[in-house]
């Protein structure tokens, strides 16, 4: 399985960010020996509407299993819901320490939105 991280930089000592849809980049890891895939830049996070449906569609082309982040909102779940990518909140201060926290079992598996609609256009910090 794949492991998706919203992050603000590629790479494991990346910087996490608390939105889905509009994070810059998803660093892809895979979760079992903490190695990084890839880092997939997000050409949603500007767009005008519609980031998080997008973002889950991407990460489904790149057969991502999980995503890890701080925030999602309700278009965003139901299309990884769809999508059959399971979502994970509860991201620490890196990539890198998200995955070891998503290895220890520590973050919280979410099947319902954990923020309101375009939340996401605020930068949160």
């Amino acid at each position: 399985m794949k492991l998706a991280v919203s992050a603000r930089e590629k790479g494991l000592n990346a910087e996490t960010d608390q939105r889905f849809g509009r994070c810059p980049y998803y660093v892809v890891v895979d979760p079992d020996s903490g190695e990084e895939i890839a880092s997939i830049v997000n050409p949603n996070a500007n767009s005008a509407g519609g980031a998080g449906p997008q973002s889950a569609q991407l990460l489904s082309e790149h057969g991502i299993g999980a995503v890890a982040t701080g925030n999602v909102g309700p278009n965003a779940v139901e299309a990884l819901n769809a999508a059959k990518i399971m979502i994970f909140t509860g991201i620490e201060s890196t990539v890198g320490k998200t995955v070891d926290k998503f290895k220890e079992e520590k973050l919280t598996r979410v099947s319902e939105p954990t923020a309101g609609p375009h939340s996401g256009l605020r930068r949160e910090q």
